[in-house]
């Protein structure tokens, strides 16, 4: 067997863990894999964990990597590109020498609800930051987050020295460059897609001086630095490895899947891991006002990436499962009982304070079918928030033709019959299952080829990423559509009233900010 002369690692950092993907650069062959976990803290919305554990974890995947690697007779000298996409919108706060100042709050901690609640209302309000930012701010993004620092724990953003994303945290640590992509700074609140830079009268609001914040890379492809001799020797590679910028998770798995400039645009996506993702990748600017609940994030390569996420997706089936003692593929659909599974709280729609609410129940009700419902709440939140994506392209998801259009699945859960087939039930759609798997780490790795010079969209498309099994459409289920559509109706104004209060009345969620 012949070596591979040339391998890209592509790591993705995602909630529950790290994955490092050598990939054979010629051929997009999978040749090697790490994986190590993280650990999430905290209770009541609190979601928290210790940036230190990604670097750590990130060594461990590498190592795990390089030790399969070694079977197909390629070492770390066959490493010609590294890039890491990771959790979007976590707050990363370093003092002055680079090392975290407390944990990270991460995409699904909800506590900054009411930091959000008071800067959507500012700035004109929500068409405005629609126009700008082209997001609503919401509990998850980086902006509402740092004012809750500041309120919660001023001491700890008094010393802050810089503010980080978790992807630009591991890059900076790879190169020494304190850098981002634009992909993943418009998760944060404070970026302008419209200009492609960080807004200054948004940083001015929240009290976030620039100087703290990394310099934003011209797309996530684009070579920012090599690995230092310290971070080679951490992760046993030779120092010099060209770094590319990296990304967001949801932009590398857009890269992974080939979405893009150079490849497909205006395909609907619907990713089911721990959250539910539904985007698109476009080349004109979404239209997200009065759509609050879809990001208009920019994509990686210069494209746009209008995406809606829900926070309950595949966990929320797990939980329901571990409590009826069922296997996850022990299911039934769930006839009269619906389940709105937001044991979380909830994303879109916009319900932070909510919990899960179960109704419908009747001496007949099976535990198969409330694992069913599960599913089926989970779905049609999903779908709900992917109808809003489709209205910010400007298309009519009551439309035939829109309504016909596939879906790509692609995440966790899109391995799962019973996933597969609640979607199918309850969208009548098509559904397009990629051949091949991890497309974040994937993405990842592509991004890494353009450290080298090539195009990443590309390139994967090259690899044959987008080689796929297609699922007819089933006749859609419209009954328990409009069924748990009718509860969320009903339930909203009761949903919402769970909404934590602030345990400091009085307190103004939008300090003045100091001058610097």
């Amino acid at each position: 067997m012949k070596p591979p002369a040339c391998v890209l690692l592509g790591v993705d950092s995602s909630t529950q863990s790290t994955k490092a993907v050598f990939v054979d650069a010629s051929t997009g062959e999978v040749l090697a894999q790490g994986r190590a976990p993280h650990t999430v803290e905290g209770v009541a919305g609190a979601r928290e964990s210790d940036p230190e554990m990604w670097w750590q974890a990130l060594r461990s995947a590498v190592a795990a990597g390089l030790d399969a690697l070694a079977r197909h007779g390629a070492g770390p000298d066959s490493v010609a590109g590294l890039a890491v996409a990771g959790q979007q919108h976590g707050l990363v706060v370093l003092g002055r020498d680079g090392r975290p100042l407390r944990p990270a709050l991460l995409w699904n901690d909800t506590r900054a609800a009411p930091q959000a609640a008071a800067l959507a209302g500012a700035l004109g309000g929500p068409a405005m930051w629609s126009a700008r930012t082209g997001s609503v701010p919401v509990a998850s993004f980086t902006a509402a987050k740092w004012l809750w620092l500041r309120r919660d724990d001023p001491g700890t953003a008094a010393r802050c020295a810089a503010v980080r994303l978790p992807h630009d945290f591991l890059t900076e640590r790879l190169c020494g460059e304190a850098v981002t992509d634009p992909g993943d700074a418009s998760g944060t609140g404070w970026y302008d897609t419209r200009l492609g830079a960080y807004d200054p009268e948004v940083l001015d609001l929240i009290g976030l001086h620039p100087g703290l914040l990394p310099a934003v890379a011209p797309a996530g492809g684009s070579r920012v630095g090599a690995l230092t001799r310290a971070a080679g020797e951490f992760l046993g590679l030779p120092p010099g490895i060209p770094i590319a910028a990296g990304t967001g998770d949801n932009m590398a798995a857009a890269v992974g899947l080939g979405l893009g400039a150079s490849g497909l645009l205006g395909h609907p996506v619907l990713s089911l891991g721990t959250s539910g993702t539904a985007f698109t990748v476009t080349a004109a600017r979404p239209r997200t006002a009065g759509l609050p609940q879809v990001a208009g994030f920019a994509a990686t390569d210069g494209c746009h990436l209008p995406l809606a996420c829900t926070l309950n997706c595949t966990l929320a089936v797990e939980t329901m499962s571990r409590l009826l003692g069922l296997d996850r593929e022990d299911t039934a659909p769930g006839g009269e009982v619906v389940l709105l599974p937001y044991l979380d709280g909830e994303r879109t729609p916009d319900l932070p304070g909510a919990a899960g609410l179960l109704t419908g129940l009747r001496h007949t009700s099976t535990p198969r079918q409330l694992l069913g419902a599960a599913y089926e709440g989970a779905v049609f939140t999903l779908l709900r928030a992917l109808d809003d994506v489709l209205l910010s392209c400007g298309l009519d998801p009551g439309d035939p033709g829109t309504a016909a259009l596939p879906l790509l699945l692609v995440g966790g859960g899109a391995a799962g019959p019973a996933w597969r087939d609640t979607v199918r039930r309850l969208s009548g759609r098509p559904l397009v299952l990629p051949g091949r798997t991890e497309p974040v780490a994937l993405g990842a790795a592509a991004l890494a080829a353009g450290a080298t010079g090539g195009d990443p969209v590309a390139v994967a498309r090259s690899w044959g990423t987008g080689a796929a099994t297609e699922l007819p459409a089933v006749e859609r289920d419209t009954e328990t559509w409009e069924r748990i559509g009718s509860v969320l109706a009903d339930a909203r104004d009761l949903l919402a009233e769970r909404r934590p209060a602030d345990p400091r009345p009085g307190r103004r969620d939008l300090p003045r900010p100091p001058r610097p």
